[in-house]
């Protein structure tokens, strides 16, 4: 059984789109494909990225993604790690993001980049799995408050196609119950460890007797065999998950799967014991390494101390794909008086394999602002496009891009035509004319 994890609701993002890089069988760019338009030297260059990772031959090396504002680079790497497989990390972090923490720099970044090193792990598990026949909650009177009930305990039936067993619960059982809304008809696991309740979904037959044709639980087939059974769980973890577990007393997979954002610093022998206990576990074959990418924005950023460290990490033997990504050109590396190409350590620099983009062209941005309609479901006019596509080839492609929206809501969610691009172009301003209205409001402004 696979666990996955998902802590924030999922919701439309900018690269949402991107599936891939894009290129055929021969490692050639498609002009558009897997979500991306253009950038086919880019693409091309992120393809040989790709198949020396998968071929072992990347170690100690990283990458830098340099283009103007707007020219794909995030796509860029998310493309590189959707390549890599549909299970590969991607931590997406901004540069200024060290400064702006309550712990270390130092231990930010490497909370940061094991983070983006995977873990799946195999464990065979006892537990008591069936669909819910019969569920009683016995309640007591709360010790404290004479108007109300707490479930003291919980009787539960569970069957299965070849077997049936009634169970007795104490009340950290019927809580869990009743916390998960748990009815009969459902279909639970009990892990017999842990003593964790878990919904899997609801059983075919109690949809159907319900009338449902759309549920929101998973509808699924009974079980079959013992009610009591011995079942593999695979879970895939970060390094910096399994670090999180060894320095909370009492913390199990399964308990971390129900979310902690709590960050704090970890003792560095917590990550040596970790290390090992992950290496001894893959030398049983019961876990695999998966190597994620560490996508670092506004790389320039970053100071001489940052660079420092991230070089030494990408020589070490559990490291993550470094992928940085700034739109600088030649600038001074923060923290020193030196000016150096993209604002980074000559000695870093030269470690790294360089991917430029550049500004897309007109037919580029027509195919990316209407793959962006689509994706959000709007439909859009091919006048209203023509124009959005003109807006950003004069302003620029993200904020074509951000009209769409708003463009959408003055048109009712209908199609959107020429007059609402017009409409939210009047509302909205971009940088230029923003620019444009500090100069004409110069002397009512405050200027520090």
């Amino acid at each position: 059984m696979e666990i996955t994890e998902m802590r924030e609701w999922e919701r439309i993002s900018a690269h949402s789109h991107i599936l891939g890089l894009g290129l055929d069988e021969n490692y050639k760019a498609l002009r558009k494909a897997d979500g991306m338009v253009g950038q086919i030297e880019a693409r091309e260059a992120a393809g040989i990225v790709v198949r020396m990772i998968k071929e072992g031959k990347f170690a100690g090396n990283a990458v830098l993604i340099a283009g103007p504002p707007g020219s794909g680079k995030t796509a860029l790497a998310i493309g590189i790690a959707k390549e890599l497989g549909k299970d590969v990390p991607f931590v997406h972090i901004a540069g200024s993001e060290i400064y702006s923490t309550e712990i270390k720099k130092t231990e930010f970044l490497t909370q940061t980049l094991r983070r983006a090193i995977g873990v799946r792990i195999r464990e065979m598990r006892k537990i008591y799995e069936g669909k819910i026949e019969s569920l009683d909650i016995d309640y007591v009177q709360h010790p404290y408050n004479p108007y109300q009930k707490i479930p003291s305990s919980a009787v539960v039936t569970l069957r299965t196609k070849d077997e049936k067993k009634r169970l007795k619960m104490d009340q950290s059982f019927a809580i869990q119950i009743l916390q998960q809304g748990i009815e009969g008809g459902d279909i639970i696991q009990i892990d017999v460890d842990s003593g964790r309740v878990v919904k899997v979904g609801m059983s075919k037959e109690s949809a159907k007797e319900k009338g449902y044709d759309l549920s929101y639980d998973r509808v699924i087939d009974m079980p079959s065999g013992p009610i009591v059974k011995e079942k593999e769980f695979v879970y895939t973890l970060t390094l910096n998950d399994l670090d999180m577990m060894r320095s909370r007393s009492g913390m199990d997979i399964a308990s971390l799967l129900f979310g902690f954002s709590e960050r704090k610093e970890i003792g560095e022998e917590v990550r040596k014991r970790v290390d090992e206990e992950v290496k001894e576990l893959v030398e049983e074959g019961r876990a695999e390494l998966i190597p994620g990418v560490l996508f670092i924005d506004e790389c320039s950023m970053l100071d001489i101390e940052t660079y420092a460290f991230l070089n030494k990490a990408m020589e070490q033997e559990l490291s993550p794909i470094i992928i940085f990504a700034t739109n600088r050109g030649i600038t001074t590396v923060r923290g020193t008086d030196m000016k150096s190409p993209f604002g980074m350590p000559l000695d870093l620099l030269d470690r790294l394999l360089v991917i430029t983009t550049k500004k897309y062209d007109k037919e580029d941005m027509r195919d990316i602002i209407l793959a962006r309609a689509q994706k959000e479901g709007i439909k859009i006019s091919g006048d209203a496009l023509d124009y959005l596509v003109d807006i950003g080839s004069r302003s620029s492609l993200r904020y074509a891009v951000q009209l769409l929206v708003p463009a959408w809501e003055i048109a009712k969610k209908e199609e959107i035509r020429k007059e609402h691009i017009e409409r939210v172009y009047n509302l909205f301003s971009d940088v230029k004319r923003s620019v444009d209205y500090l100069h004409r409001m110069e002397k009512e402004m405050i200027y520090s």
